[in-house]
């Protein structure tokens, strides 16, 4: 793949995101810079997840606004959490990679033989060369993970979305895969990633956002995420009253 030379910026204003008349994402506000690579931390039911569905567009804020700078939410490399795939269906390792081609190709297009190298690299380059007709079913959770990054990297986006990208994988997987990303970061792409190893966010991200459905901090991963800021993310995350209405604050 081949490095952009822009990378998008995102910004958050006053944004609450939420289901069926309740808040998971409260009053955010904020910028993730272009070409920056951010973690997303937080209890379990902390809106990480549903920031990442409002940015791409799969859900529209209640209140506020996300704004992408210069690029259009179909060109947005988003990997969900492996639960939300269905392994079931008989789709190979190389129809899966080929996905990343959709918004060249369209849902009729032919694929180009320059476009089947390209697929054919990006499955190489995940450590799965030879498995290109294997399904999805008769693949192990790392390696079904290393399919859906495959996939990404044939997108070749500048902006990439990633939720939970080292749950429920081997060790070896996550190091190949978060060397992956690196990568991704040194060719400037904007890249943000919902993590639940806290180490490894601190360690490998330069930037963290610590969430528990609004902001606990934002800033440098090593300053974000310490002791005092999650304890008080586990303190706004246990006492969250999910029948409570609509808060009607308003933006600043």
């Amino acid at each position: 793949m081949t490095a952009r030379l822009f990378a998008p910026r995102i910004a958050l204003s006053d944004v609450t995101l939420g289901y069926e008349g309740h808040p998971a994402v409260h009053h955010l506000s904020g910028e993730i810079a272009a070409g920056s690579m951010t973690a997303v931390v937080g209890p379990n039911g902390s809106g990480k997840s549903t920031l990442l569905k409002g940015i791409v567009g799969l859900i529209k804020p209640i209140h506020g606004r996300i704004e992408i700078e210069g690029l259009g939410r179909s060109a947005i490399s988003y990997l969900p959490q492996q639960a939300n795939i269905d392994r079931t269906f008989p789709i190979s390792v190389e129809e899966t990679a080929s996905l990343g081609l959709w918004s060249a190709c369209g849902t009729f297009g032919g694929v180009s033989r320059e476009q089947r190298a390209v697929v054919a690299r990006a499955i190489s380059a995940v450590g799965l060369e030879g498995f290109e007709e294997r399904t999805l079913d008769t693949l192990s959770g790392g390696q079904v993970q290393r399919v859906l990054f495959a996939r990404v990297l044939v997108q070749d986006s500048p902006l990439i979305l990633l939720d939970e990208p080292f749950n429920a994988i081997d060790a070896n997987t996550a190091a190949d895969l978060m060397n992956l990303i690196e990568r991704w970061h040194q060719e400037q792409r904007t890249i943000v990633a919902v993590m639940h190893d806290l180490e490894l966010a601190r360690e490998r991200f330069p930037n963290a956002l610590l969430l528990a459905r609004e902001k606990i901090a934002w800033g440098q991963a090593r300053d974000v995420i310490t002791p005092a800021n999650l304890l008080k993310a586990r303190a706004m995350s246990e006492c969250w009253d999910d029948a409570a209405p609509w808060c009607e604050r308003e933006a600043v």
